[in-house]
């Protein structure tokens, strides 16, 4: 089954890193996403770029209103996925638990839905 692991951290945590810990913590995501291809759990991932390059879209009675940024509340924000393949959310919580930035902030994990053939 496939799973969807969202990485949401405070982007300020990364702000006061020094080089050499954001050097640690970019080599540790690269290796454990290598060691995920290569157990055959691994499907995709992406980082993404700050929520400053963000902009939010909605549809309402017909209208799209665009608006700078993500639309959050909180000091953490969606900072990239890995998209997995595992037996179960048992296992998948597994492999949540292993992506670095886990000790930094949270991994959201969630079934991916699978639409029916006749869709």
């Amino acid at each position: 089954m496939k799973y969807l692991c969202q990485v949401w951290f405070d982007g300020t945590t990364l702000d006061v890193m020094t080089k050499e810990e954001k050097h640690k913590l970019d080599s540790d995501s690269l290796g454990y996403d290598r060691d995920l291809m290569a157990s055959g759990n691994m499907i995709h991932a992406e980082a993404l770029q700050s929520p400053r390059s963000a902009v939010t879209v909605r549809v309402r009675n017909g209208e799209t209103a665009v608006t700078d940024g993500p639309f959050i509340e909180t000091k953490e924000y969606l900072g990239g996925f890995i998209l997995v393949e595992a037996k179960d959310l048992n296992d998948a919580i597994r492999i949540a638990a292993g992506i670095p930035l886990a000790k930094l902030g949270a991994i959201e994990v969630r079934p991916i839905y699978s639409f029916g053939p006749d869709v």
